[in-house]
């Protein structure tokens, strides 16, 4: 027979860590601690202002090429806590110019996008996804995980979407890195482009770049508002 006297009785301490940990790591514990990151961070955007770090002026020195790295990290963190894309779009155009504004813009745009991404991704896909079984969420589900690229394109392209409900959807799908941040990079150009020569040409509020560039900005804001408005026309007569 054996010795059942001799058997390590189980540690009652080692057992509650392990609930502990598992508690701490399962997925709505994740989620809740999204919601407390992102929710700190837009108390700490409307406390602080952090955007008038960049539309105040660049520190005198620093210069060239480290000042436009130093702001595309800004800018990420910057849109990781709702500080509006288009006044630091605006900034970096007033900061660098047309060339290397864009550069930092874009360069900020994905950065941010990818931690957004990378957020949501590990702290709310697994509780978010059991809840996706309306019509609407699965068709945009289905959509965005199966056409990851040309879906997320439209989506930047369109100026109505908003720049961190995109991310965060995107996240809860199954889309991939690679596409995602493709896309974002691609697809915000256009947009990114209009606010930074803006920016840059904000002293000569008469000059054809400047009135271009307003324009398409003009323009697009208003088609974005005109297909919402069909969109809600449309699913308020369903």
């Amino acid at each position: 027979m054996l010795d059942t006297a001799a058997r390590p009785s189980p540690d009652p301490g080692s057992a509650r860590s392990v609930r502990y940990a598992r508690v701490l790591l399962s997925p709505w514990s994740r989620f809740s601690l999204l919601l407390v990151m992102l929710g700190t961070a837009a108390a700490l955007v409307l406390l602080y202002e952090p955007q008038r770090l960049l539309t105040d002026g660049w520190p005198a020195g620093v210069g060239g090429g480290a000042a436009v790295v130093l702001f595309a990290v800004a800018y990420g963190m910057c849109a990781v806590a709702f500080v509006p894309r288009p006044l630091l779009n605006l900034a970096a155009g007033a900061l660098f110019g047309s060339q290397f504004g864009l550069a930092a813009s874009l360069a900020g745009t994905v950065l941010g996008a990818g931690i957004a991404f990378g957020l949501g991704r590990f702290l709310g896909q697994e509780a978010l996804r059991p809840l996706l079984r309306g019509r609407w969420l699965t068709a945009a589900d289905r959509q965005l995980s199966g056409h990851g690229f040309r879906s997320m394109l439209a989506i930047r392209l369109f100026p109505g979407v908003p720049f961190a409900a995109a991310n965060y959807c995107a996240a809860v799908s199954r889309m991939g890195w690679a596409p995602f941040l493709l896309a974002t990079g691609i697809g915000s150009v256009p947009n990114t482009a209009a606010y930074v020569v803006a920016g840059s040409r904000a002293t000569a509020p008469t000059s054809p770049a400047f009135l271009l560039a307003m324009g398409f900005i003009v323009v697009t804001g208003l088609a974005a508002a005109v297909v919402a408005w069909r969109k809600r026309h449309h699913l308020g007569g369903r």
